[in-house]
């Protein structure tokens, strides 16, 4: 199969050779043919599979720039994800340059967005709630004679509460064609989408081989360190191209960059605290590839494709354990190698066991100087310390010798907290001489490798 199969017209064929596409991935290939027939569809398709010219392809196909009129919406729940797109549709007028494209989102001034909208835009792209302002509020975007509406990272849409908006637009429009394209599609989002659509084709892509991540997933324990601290010690054991780094907040992504900073990196930061003005640069700096560090929340990164990541870092495991996935499936793509290393600490070992049970095989390591070496997982360790401690305990507490005399399970329960606190001080001395010695070694062989 390639593009040739859908008969495009000569402009658009001119469009996917300026991207240097040879052949569809899966979604296009299913997608295209049926948006050229003017079906609603609902995809379902991970970030970098070709989600996003799945449904450009068709748009500019159709366009008909002799007709001053808003004919295809594109929304996208945040301003990052909306500029991502709009910067791949610029594409399109270098082919025609008759063709206009408007970025409508916040963070910039209204009645200068509105001024500009005289002349209405052909296709165009940004976020749910500035179009509904400008659409219902201002009168100066005209969006009730298109033709198309696509609703980008839908379940992102929903989670962020904008599909409001987005009712508010369409309630407004005439017959149009809805493409829906989400990872997931929950119920809240089948509902809307049973109110505009008729019979829409679902188009579910689980696996394109093409795009299939090739990952090494990687434990480094932090044991006493603080996931910032450990950062620091196991960036200078690897050389990326491009290095992705998680926080799970906001506040733990400033933080982590801030540190960065301050030890001589470069870095990339994108998260929700940043100004409109910040945001922006922090999207030119990923286009133009400017650092090699980029440090990240999740649900600032979510969509935003980014290409060319060679490693992922998770400080710690999210909440939402499909997070992880996301995150690390950042890397590795188009069948390239990709690490994802995971930084954890105790309380992680409950989100690594459900990983494995899902599936995902971990390796284990540390940091030895400035290498990574092979290491025992550390939870067989302690489960073996853990057992331990059970028969310990079980032994107070099935003590059938023990007269019972009252309060005795308020004694049984000081003497179970006592034998705990005794094992846990004798865990962590353990560690620390430990690392004491491990740090007494590497400074040895670097004292060796400078002699």
């Amino acid at each position: 199969m390639d593009f040739n199969n859908y008969n495009l017209h000569d402009r658009t064929c001119k469009f996917i050779e300026l991207n240097h596409f040879s052949e569809p991935t899966k979604i296009q290939e299913k997608v295209i043919p049926l948006a050229l027939k003017g079906k609603d569809i609902i995809g379902k398709s991970q970030t970098g599979t070709g989600k996003t010219h799945a449904f450009l392809i068709p748009i500019f196909n159709e366009i008909d720039t002799e007709k001053d009129q808003v004919q295809a919406i594109i929304t996208a729940p945040t301003r990052e994800l909306a500029l991502q797109i709009y910067n791949k549709a610029l594409d399109m007028q270098k082919v025609d340059r008759t063709i206009r494209i408007k970025l409508i989102t916040g963070g910039t001034d209204k009645t200068k967005m509105s001024s500009q909208l005289r002349k209405q835009p052909h296709i165009v792209i940004g976020t749910p709630g500035r179009m509904r302002d400008l659409f219902l509020d201002d009168q100066s975007l005209m969006l009730q004679n298109a033709d198309v509406l696509v609703i980008d990272e839908a379940d992102m849409t929903l989670e962020y509460g904008f599909l409001e908006d987005i009712d508010q637009i369409c309630s407004r429009m005439k017959k149009v064609q809805m493409m829906s394209f989400s990872a997931t599609i929950p119920e809240q989002l089948k509902l809307f989408l049973k109110k505009y659509m008729v019979r829409p084709e679902t188009v579910e892509i689980l696996d394109d081989k093409k795009f299939k991540p090739r990952i090494e997933h990687i434990l480094i324990p932090c044991r006493h360190y603080s996931y910032e601290d450990k950062l620091l010690d196991l960036l200078p054991t690897f050389n990326p191209y491009l290095c992705l780094i998680f926080a799970n907040t906001r506040t733990e992504c400033a933080s982590a960059a801030n540190r960065l900073r301050e030890a001589g990196y470069g870095v990339i930061e994108l998260h929700g605290d940043l100004s409109s003005r910040e945001r922006r640069s922090a999207m030119k700096d990923l286009v133009n590839l400017k650092e090699k560090y980029i440090v990240a929340s999740d649900i600032a990164a979510r969509g935003i494709d980014i290409d060319g990541v060679s490693h992922v870092i998770s400080l710690g495991f999210p909440k939402e354990l499909d997070f992880y996935v996301h995150r690390s499936g950042r890397t590795g793509r188009a069948g390239k190698e990709g690490i994802c290393f995971a930084l954890y600490k105790d309380s992680d070992e409950p989100s690594i066991k459900q990983l494995q049970i899902k599936g995902i095989h971990f390796e284990h390591m540390k940091i030895v100087g400035r290498q990574l070496v092979d290491m025992k997982p550390i939870f067989y360790k302690r489960k073996r310390n853990d057992d331990l401690l059970e028969k310990e305990v079980s032994k107070i507490v099935n003590n059938k010798k023990l007269k019972v005399k009252p309060g005795y399970k308020k004694k049984r329960k000081i003497q179970v907290e006592k034998l705990k606190k005794k094992a846990k001080r004798s865990m962590v001395q353990t560690e620390i001489k430990k690392q004491a010695k491990e740090k007494a070694k590497a400074r040895q062989r670097a004292k060796r490798g400078e002699e």
